[in-house]
């Protein structure tokens, strides 16, 4: 009976701590400035131990921030080793190779004291707006052009706002009220966590953590450990060719299951950049693990118990693992693709069957405005910079067709159009499902969007184009065909590149083809009345149908 109370409770406790979590992030996307924290949950927030292992995410946030931030935590105790920390101190950095890959993302750790003596951290990062440097995108010829490095700092020592860090990273940015506001509700989340906290743990008369964490970290690296020991040893090998920037990237991996561990080695990828969509390697693994745990252990929770049987290396200087200074701003379009690499590996396991390629990079469509006097126009016109989440299509499933315009392996959510036209004058001239972008299969890919976007007031703006899969459209699996490649141009005809910062001329708008997912399985075997459907709904039109799948009603 005595065993059968202590399950319980630990359950209870755990469940509590969860929802601690998810108390700090959801203060987070309450207080956040930047419309892509409040509105889309790009974000992340955890409760680590002392040792800096993560006990338990929130479930709002991604794979790239969590998994990330899970390592991020080991160094902030390197700088402020856990006997320095007093009461009332919270700690931040954007360090890219330290933190979550680039320098729009502020890491911020507290710690939690109870009675005087320290029992948890507590970290979250999100996205600022702006961060100073030539602007949110992959033109950078170097980190230190793309925006202010704050190393490891207090940002609150002892109780005291750093008002000198603060006035620092006002001075660098563009929006410096937004960009205080986002650091400042970093550490309000992170206060909210400590409470929530200490409240559980007077409630369940605990004096430490130690016990929990380490059932929570036992548990959870054994039953990933189980999955994993039941497939078969060997090693496994895939490929995927992207667009990139000056050249195409080839991202090349190796999977090996020994025993109860996997090993991903990225040795043949391509090699660093000479522009901003460079990988550090711990974005890279994050990505990696994300692939790997979404399909042979999605309902076991994420923590450093259950990611420590995974193991990711990659050539130093590849582009997945990148050096400072390397411009590392974009490293979202070729990190994101990780998953699908991943997928291609364990698709050659027969128990194995992982979805067909998507979009799998977010289509960031970061647009700006900085010059008042564009073109020579008064400065009566809006100054603005806006990231509106775009997404397009996911890969067709074993047994269901891809979803679409749906942000895989990400799992932000899109900034509504109304959100992004209060807050700027841009109008959303169009903003729809685009018809047979999904990719022919017994389970068709998901749809991608056609999107058009004008300035409402007469002057240009910028586009900061970080795109992919245009060249090389997301490939389909076990027979299936592949998705739509993307576009990105203007609405007088004229197409833009997909990547770099290009002017969208007033009057004219910019023209958006998101990627759609691949199919899988052979189109001649999907049902008719699935085809049916599709034409009703005005998904595939009667020609694609006829091409692609030999369909006559």
């Amino acid at each position: 009976m005595h065993s059968e109370l202590s399950d319980i409770h630990t359950q209870i406790m755990w469940n509590r701590l969860i929802s601690v979590v998810e108390e700090q992030a959801q203060t987070l996307v309450r207080t956040a400035f930047s419309p892509i924290v409040r509105e889309s949950g790009d974000l992340s927030a955890g409760v680590f131990d002392m040792d800096g292992r993560m006990l338990a995410q929130a479930v709002t946030g991604t794979p790239g921030h969590v998994n990330s931030m899970a390592e991020s935590v080991k160094h902030f105790l390197i700088a402020f080793p856990a006997g320095t920390m007093r009461e009332g101190d919270v700690y931040i950095t954007n360090d890219p190779w330290k933190g979550t890959g680039h320098l729009h993302d502020m890491v911020v750790v507290t710690p939690a004291f109870l009675d005087g003596s320290l029992v948890a951290l507590f970290a979250c990062t999100s996205h600022l707006v702006d961060i100073g440097g030539i602007g949110f995108g992959p033109d950078g010829r170097d980190v230190i052009e793309e925006g202010l490095y704050v190393p490891f700092l207090r940002l609150i020592d002892g109780g005291v706002k750093n008002q000198t860090l603060i006035d620092i990273v006002r001075g660098n940015s563009r929006y410096p009220t937004e960009a205080e506001g986002d650091i400042l509700s970093l550490a309000a989340c992170n206060d909210i966590g400590v409470e929530r906290l200490i409240e559980m743990m007077r409630e369940f008369r605990l004096d430490t953590l130690q016990g929990l964490a380490e059932h929570i970290i036992t548990q959870s690296r054994n039953a990933v450990e189980t999955k994993i020991a039941a497939l078969p040893d060997g090693s496994y090998s895939s490929s995927m060719r992207v667009d990139g920037y000056e050249q195409p990237i080839d991202l090349v991996a190796t999977l090996t299951i020994k025993g109860s561990t996997i090993a991903i080695d990225f040795t043949g990828s391509s090699g660093a950049s000479s522009k901003g969509i460079n990988v550090p390697l711990t974005y890279a693994q994050a990505y990696s693990t994300y692939g790997i745990r979404v399909l042979i252990a999605p309902d076991i929770p994420n923590n450093a118990g259950s990611l420590e049987p995974i193991h990711v290396t990659a050539p130093v200087n590849c582009i997945l693992n990148a050096q400072r200074p390397a411009p590392v701003s974009s490293r979202h379009i070729i990190g994101q693709m990780l998953p699908d690499v991943v997928f291609g590996c364990l698709a050659q396991i027969p128990a194995i069957q992982p979805p067909a390629e998507g979009t799998s990079c977010l289509w960031n469509l970061i647009m700006e405005n900085h010059a008042s006097t564009a073109n020579g126009a008064s400065d009566n016109f809006n100054r603005f910079s806006v990231l509106s989440v775009q997404t397009g299509g996911v890969g067709g499933r074993p047994f269901l067709d891809g979803l679409s315009a749906t942000a895989f392996p990400s799992g932000v959510s899109g900034v509504p159009v109304e959100i992004i036209e209060s807050i700027s004058p841009l109008l959303f001239r169009c903003k729809e499902l685009r018809p047979d972008s999904g990719g022919p299969g017994t389970y068709r890919g998901g749809l991608g969007q056609h999107i058009e976007i004008q300035n409402r007031d007469p002057v240009d703006f910028d586009l900061y184009a970080a795109l992919d899969r245009i060249t090389h459209p997301p490939r389909g699996r076990a027979g299936g065909k592949v998705g739509g490649s993307g576009f990105v141009g203007l609405g007088s005809g004229r197409p833009l590149n997909g990547k770099g910062r290009q002017t969208i001329p007033a009057g004219d708008w910019l023209v958006v083809l998101t990627p759609g997912g691949g199919g899988y399985g052979a189109p001649v075997d999907r049902s008719r009345e699935a085809i049916a459907l599709d034409i009703d709904n005005g998904l595939v039109s009667a020609d694609s149908a006829a091409s692609d799948y030999s369909f006559n009603p």
